[in-house]
């Protein structure tokens, strides 16, 4: 690998607001030599994001958000009411259940891991292979499959829903222009909206957008060596990840290395295309020290074995602890604030 050329400071800066000089200390000159370093690496590789305000600050931008809010949170989107939407994707711990695989309404359990909502609207696709094309197309999914939410057809959820004292007229706000409000059409449409308001910025972004203070002198290192090992190959975009499918073991069988019990060939069962044989959506590293276990079976706890799995068997790279050490602070920077209001079920529900 080309080895990175660290340009050199002056050892003195002039104090915003005024004529005094001070001496800067060693770290803040090393600290100074990577950002620039950063600068030149990363060129337009990453965008900031910008959360929403209106959810940040408590509230609800409109009526459709409030409607997903609620709906997301309400166990009667299962059979037997004993799970919702956010009993796998609980958006008090970053939109995951921290579980390997996720029990659904009758006890039986899937055999993917449950990934983050957060952000999840700004993914090419959804789901481990991609088989839905957006949030909305998401959403709908798990409450009519039979292993997770087990509702046995979309009118049996809507009659259910209709003979509520909250949601006719919830429906009815939402979806003003619609002779019939309540179907799952605007279902899927309320839970989407709902999460498209779920996007975290992070301190990686404040650094994106001019704050150097944003990342400290180690989660600086680990950015650099991020790009020097390879990450940004599949990592990229403003959400570093969410925006390709990828063979999960370019230069080895995954399960030699995560000790994975069952060997899923990914994309490959959609249509036993060979071509897509372990082939798996890249997922984002947005909040990725928060939402362990790792890869599509959940098979990896420890977020440091996890990226030492990946350069090896995506990029034939053995890294070193403090490789690993410091990438994994960098994707420490890569976490961010989920709004308050969406932390837990609505007043009322």
């Amino acid at each position: 690998m080309k080895k990175i050329s660290i340009l050199f400071l002056s050892g003195l800066f002039i104090a915003c607001g005024g004529s005094e000089t001070k001496e800067l200390t060693a770290e803040e000159k090393e600290s100074a030599q990577y950002d620039l370093v950063i600068q030149e690496k990363l060129g337009d590789g990453f965008t900031a994001l910008t959360g929403n305000s209106d959810m940040l600050k408590g509230n609800y931008p409109d009526a459709k958000v409030k409607l997903g809010h609620f709906l997301y949170y309400d166990k009667r989107l299962s059979k037997t009411e004993k799970i919702s939407c956010n009993s796998c994707h609980n958006l008090a711990t970053f939109g995951v259940d921290n579980l390997s695989v996720s029990p659904g309404d009758a006890g039986k359990t899937g055999d993917r891991n449950s990934p983050t909502v957060l952000n999840a609207a700004l993914h090419n696709f959804q789901f481990w292979d991609g088989r839905a094309k957006d949030v909305e197309e998401q959403a709908g999914m798990p409450i009519l499959n039979p292993v997770e939410m087990e509702i046995p057809s979309k009118d049996f959820l809507m009659k259910r829903l209709s003979q509520t004292d909250l949601y006719p007229s919830m429906f009815k706000d939402a979806f003003p222009e619609d002779s019939n409000p309540i179907s799952y059409d605007n279902l899927q449409k309320a839970i989407g909206a709902f999460e498209r308001s779920l996007i975290t910025p992070s301190r990686f972004d404040k650094y994106l957008a001019g704050d150097k203070s944003a990342l400290t002198l180690q989660e600086k290192k680990g950015l650099v060596a991020f790009y020097t090992v390879g990450c940004n190959t599949c990592h990229n975009g403003n959400l570093l990840g969410g925006n390709m499918f990828q063979k999960f073991g370019v230069h080895d069988d995954y399960w030699k290395h995560t000790g994975s019990k069952n060997i899923d060939k990914g994309m490959y069962t959609l249509n036993k295309d060979e071509s897509k044989m372990y082939m798996f959506k890249v997922p984002t590293l947005r909040n990725v020290e928060k939402t362990a276990p790792y890869f599509h079976d959940g098979s990896v706890s420890d977020l440091k074995q996890a990226v030492k799995i990946m350069a090896k068997i995506q990029l034939d790279r053995d890294l070193t602890d403090e490789e690993s050490s410091r990438i994994t602070a960098f994707l420490g920077s890569l976490t961010g604030e989920v709004p308050e209001i969406a932390k837990k079920a609505p007043v009322g529900l």
